[in-house]
C-alpha cells in the first residue's frame, strides 16, 4: 500500500468523525468562529482530570515553596485581571458559570501559563519577569489560555488522537488484508497522522488566539497588547522550530492572525473605553525597542 493511499484511508476515517462548522455568534459582534468540535465528544471527561491533576501540581509547588502565598502582589494582580475576564468568557461554553475557577502562580523560571478543562489557571512568574508583561499584555495571554479551556482543546485532542488510532489500526489490517506489511502501512499512516495532530494543534492555538482577543478587548484590555507580547517573545524564544514541526504557529504568524482580527475586536475595546475607534491612542508596550502599534 502506497502512502498516498494510507493518506486517503486515514483522511477518511477522521472524516467519519468531522462535522461542518458554521459560523458562532452569527450578527453578533466581535470574532467569528465555528462551533466547537465534534471530537470533543469522544475525549471528554477531562475536567474532573484536571482538578485532580491542577490539585497535585499546586501541592508539589507548596512543597517546594514555589507557590505564592495570597498576599503576593503579582498573584493578587492575576487573580484581579481573571476576576474581569471571566465574565467575558462565560458565553463562549454553556458549562463554564459551574465552573469552579482557580488562579494561582507557581514560581519558576518557565516562560509559560495555562488553564486546565473546568478553569484552572496558573502563571509561572517566568513569563511575568522575562517578558515583563504589561496588564493588558497578562490579560491577553490569561484571555488566550482561558479560550483553550472554553473552547474544550484538550478533549478535542484527545477525540482527535482516538481516531487517527482507529485509522492506524485500520490501515495495519488493510494492508495486511492485501498482503502488505501492516507494519510498515501503520508506520507511515502513523507519520501522517502525527502531522495531522500538529496541525490540528496549531489550528488550537489560532482559535485561542482570536478568541482570547475578543474576551480582553471586551473588559478594555487592548487587543494590541497582543502584537507586542508575540514581539517580546520572538526576542527570548530564537532556535524555535518550524512552524510545520510545532504545536503552536510561528510568532509572524501569530502577529498576522492578530492584525487580521484587529477590526472584529479593536471595536470592542474603544467602547469600553469609551473612545471614538479612530481616536484610540496606538498601544505602547515598556520595552523601549518595541515601537508604538496602531
Amino acid at each position: 500500500m502506497t502512502p498516498a493511499r494510507i493518506a486517503i484511508l486515514v483522511s477518511a476515517v477522521c472524516l467519519t468523525f468531522a462535522t461542518p462548522t458554521y459560523a458562532q455568534n452569527s450578527g453578533q459582534d466581535g470574532v467569528k468562529v465555528g462551533e466547537m468540535s465534534i471530537f470533543r465528544k469522544l475525549g471528554g471527561g477531562l475536567e474532573s482530570k484536571a482538578a485532580m491533576q491542577y490539585s497535585q501540581t499546586m501541592q508539589q509547588a507548596q512543597q517546594q515553596n514555589a507557590l505564592a502565598p495570597d498576599s503576593n502582589p503579582q498573584l493578587i494582580r492575576l487573580r484581579a485581571i481573571a476576576k474581569a475576564l471571566i465574565p467575558f468568557a462565560l458565553r463562549w461554553n454553556e458549562r463554564a458559570p459551574q465552573w469552579k475557577w482557580e488562579v494561582n502562580l507557581i514560581g519558576s523560571k518557565q516562560i509559560n501559563a495555562y488553564c486546565m478543562p473546568g478553569g484552572k489557571i496558573a502563571f509561572y512568574t517566568g513569563i511575568l519577569d522575562t517578558l515583563k508583561l504589561t496588564d493588558d499584555e497578562v490579560a491577553i495571554v490569561m484571555g488566550h489560555e482561558i479560550a483553550h479551556a472554553l473552547r474544550e482543546h484538550g478533549a478535542e485532542r484527545a477525540g482527535k488522537a482516538a481516531a487517527a488510532n482507529f485509522g492506524i489500526k485500520l490501515a495495519e489490517i488493510v494492508a495486511g488484508a492485501k498482503g502488505y506489511d501492516p507494519n510498515v502501512a501503520g508506520s507511515v499512516a502513523g507519520g501522517l497522522a502525527n502531522v495531522g495532530m500538529l496541525k490540528f494543534s496549531r489550528d488550537d492555538e489560532t482559535e485561542a488566539d482570536v478568541v482570547g482577543l475578543d474576551i480582553a478587548a471586551r473588559v478594555g484590555y487592548d487587543p494590541r497588547a497582543g502584537i507586542a507580547l508575540w514581539k517580546k517573545m520572538a526576542m527570548v524564544n530564537k532556535g524555535a522550530p518550524p512552524q510545520w514541526l510545532s504545536t503552536h504557529p510561528a510568532g509572524q504568524n501569530r502577529i498576522a492572525e492578530i492584525q487580521r482580527h484587529l477590526p472584529e475586536v479593536l471595536p470592542l475595546f474603544a467602547k469600553k473605553q469609551g473612545i471614538l475607534l479612530a481616536n484610540l491612542p496606538p498601544y505602547r508596550t515598556n520595552i523601549k525597542t518595541i515601537p508604538a502599534i496602531n
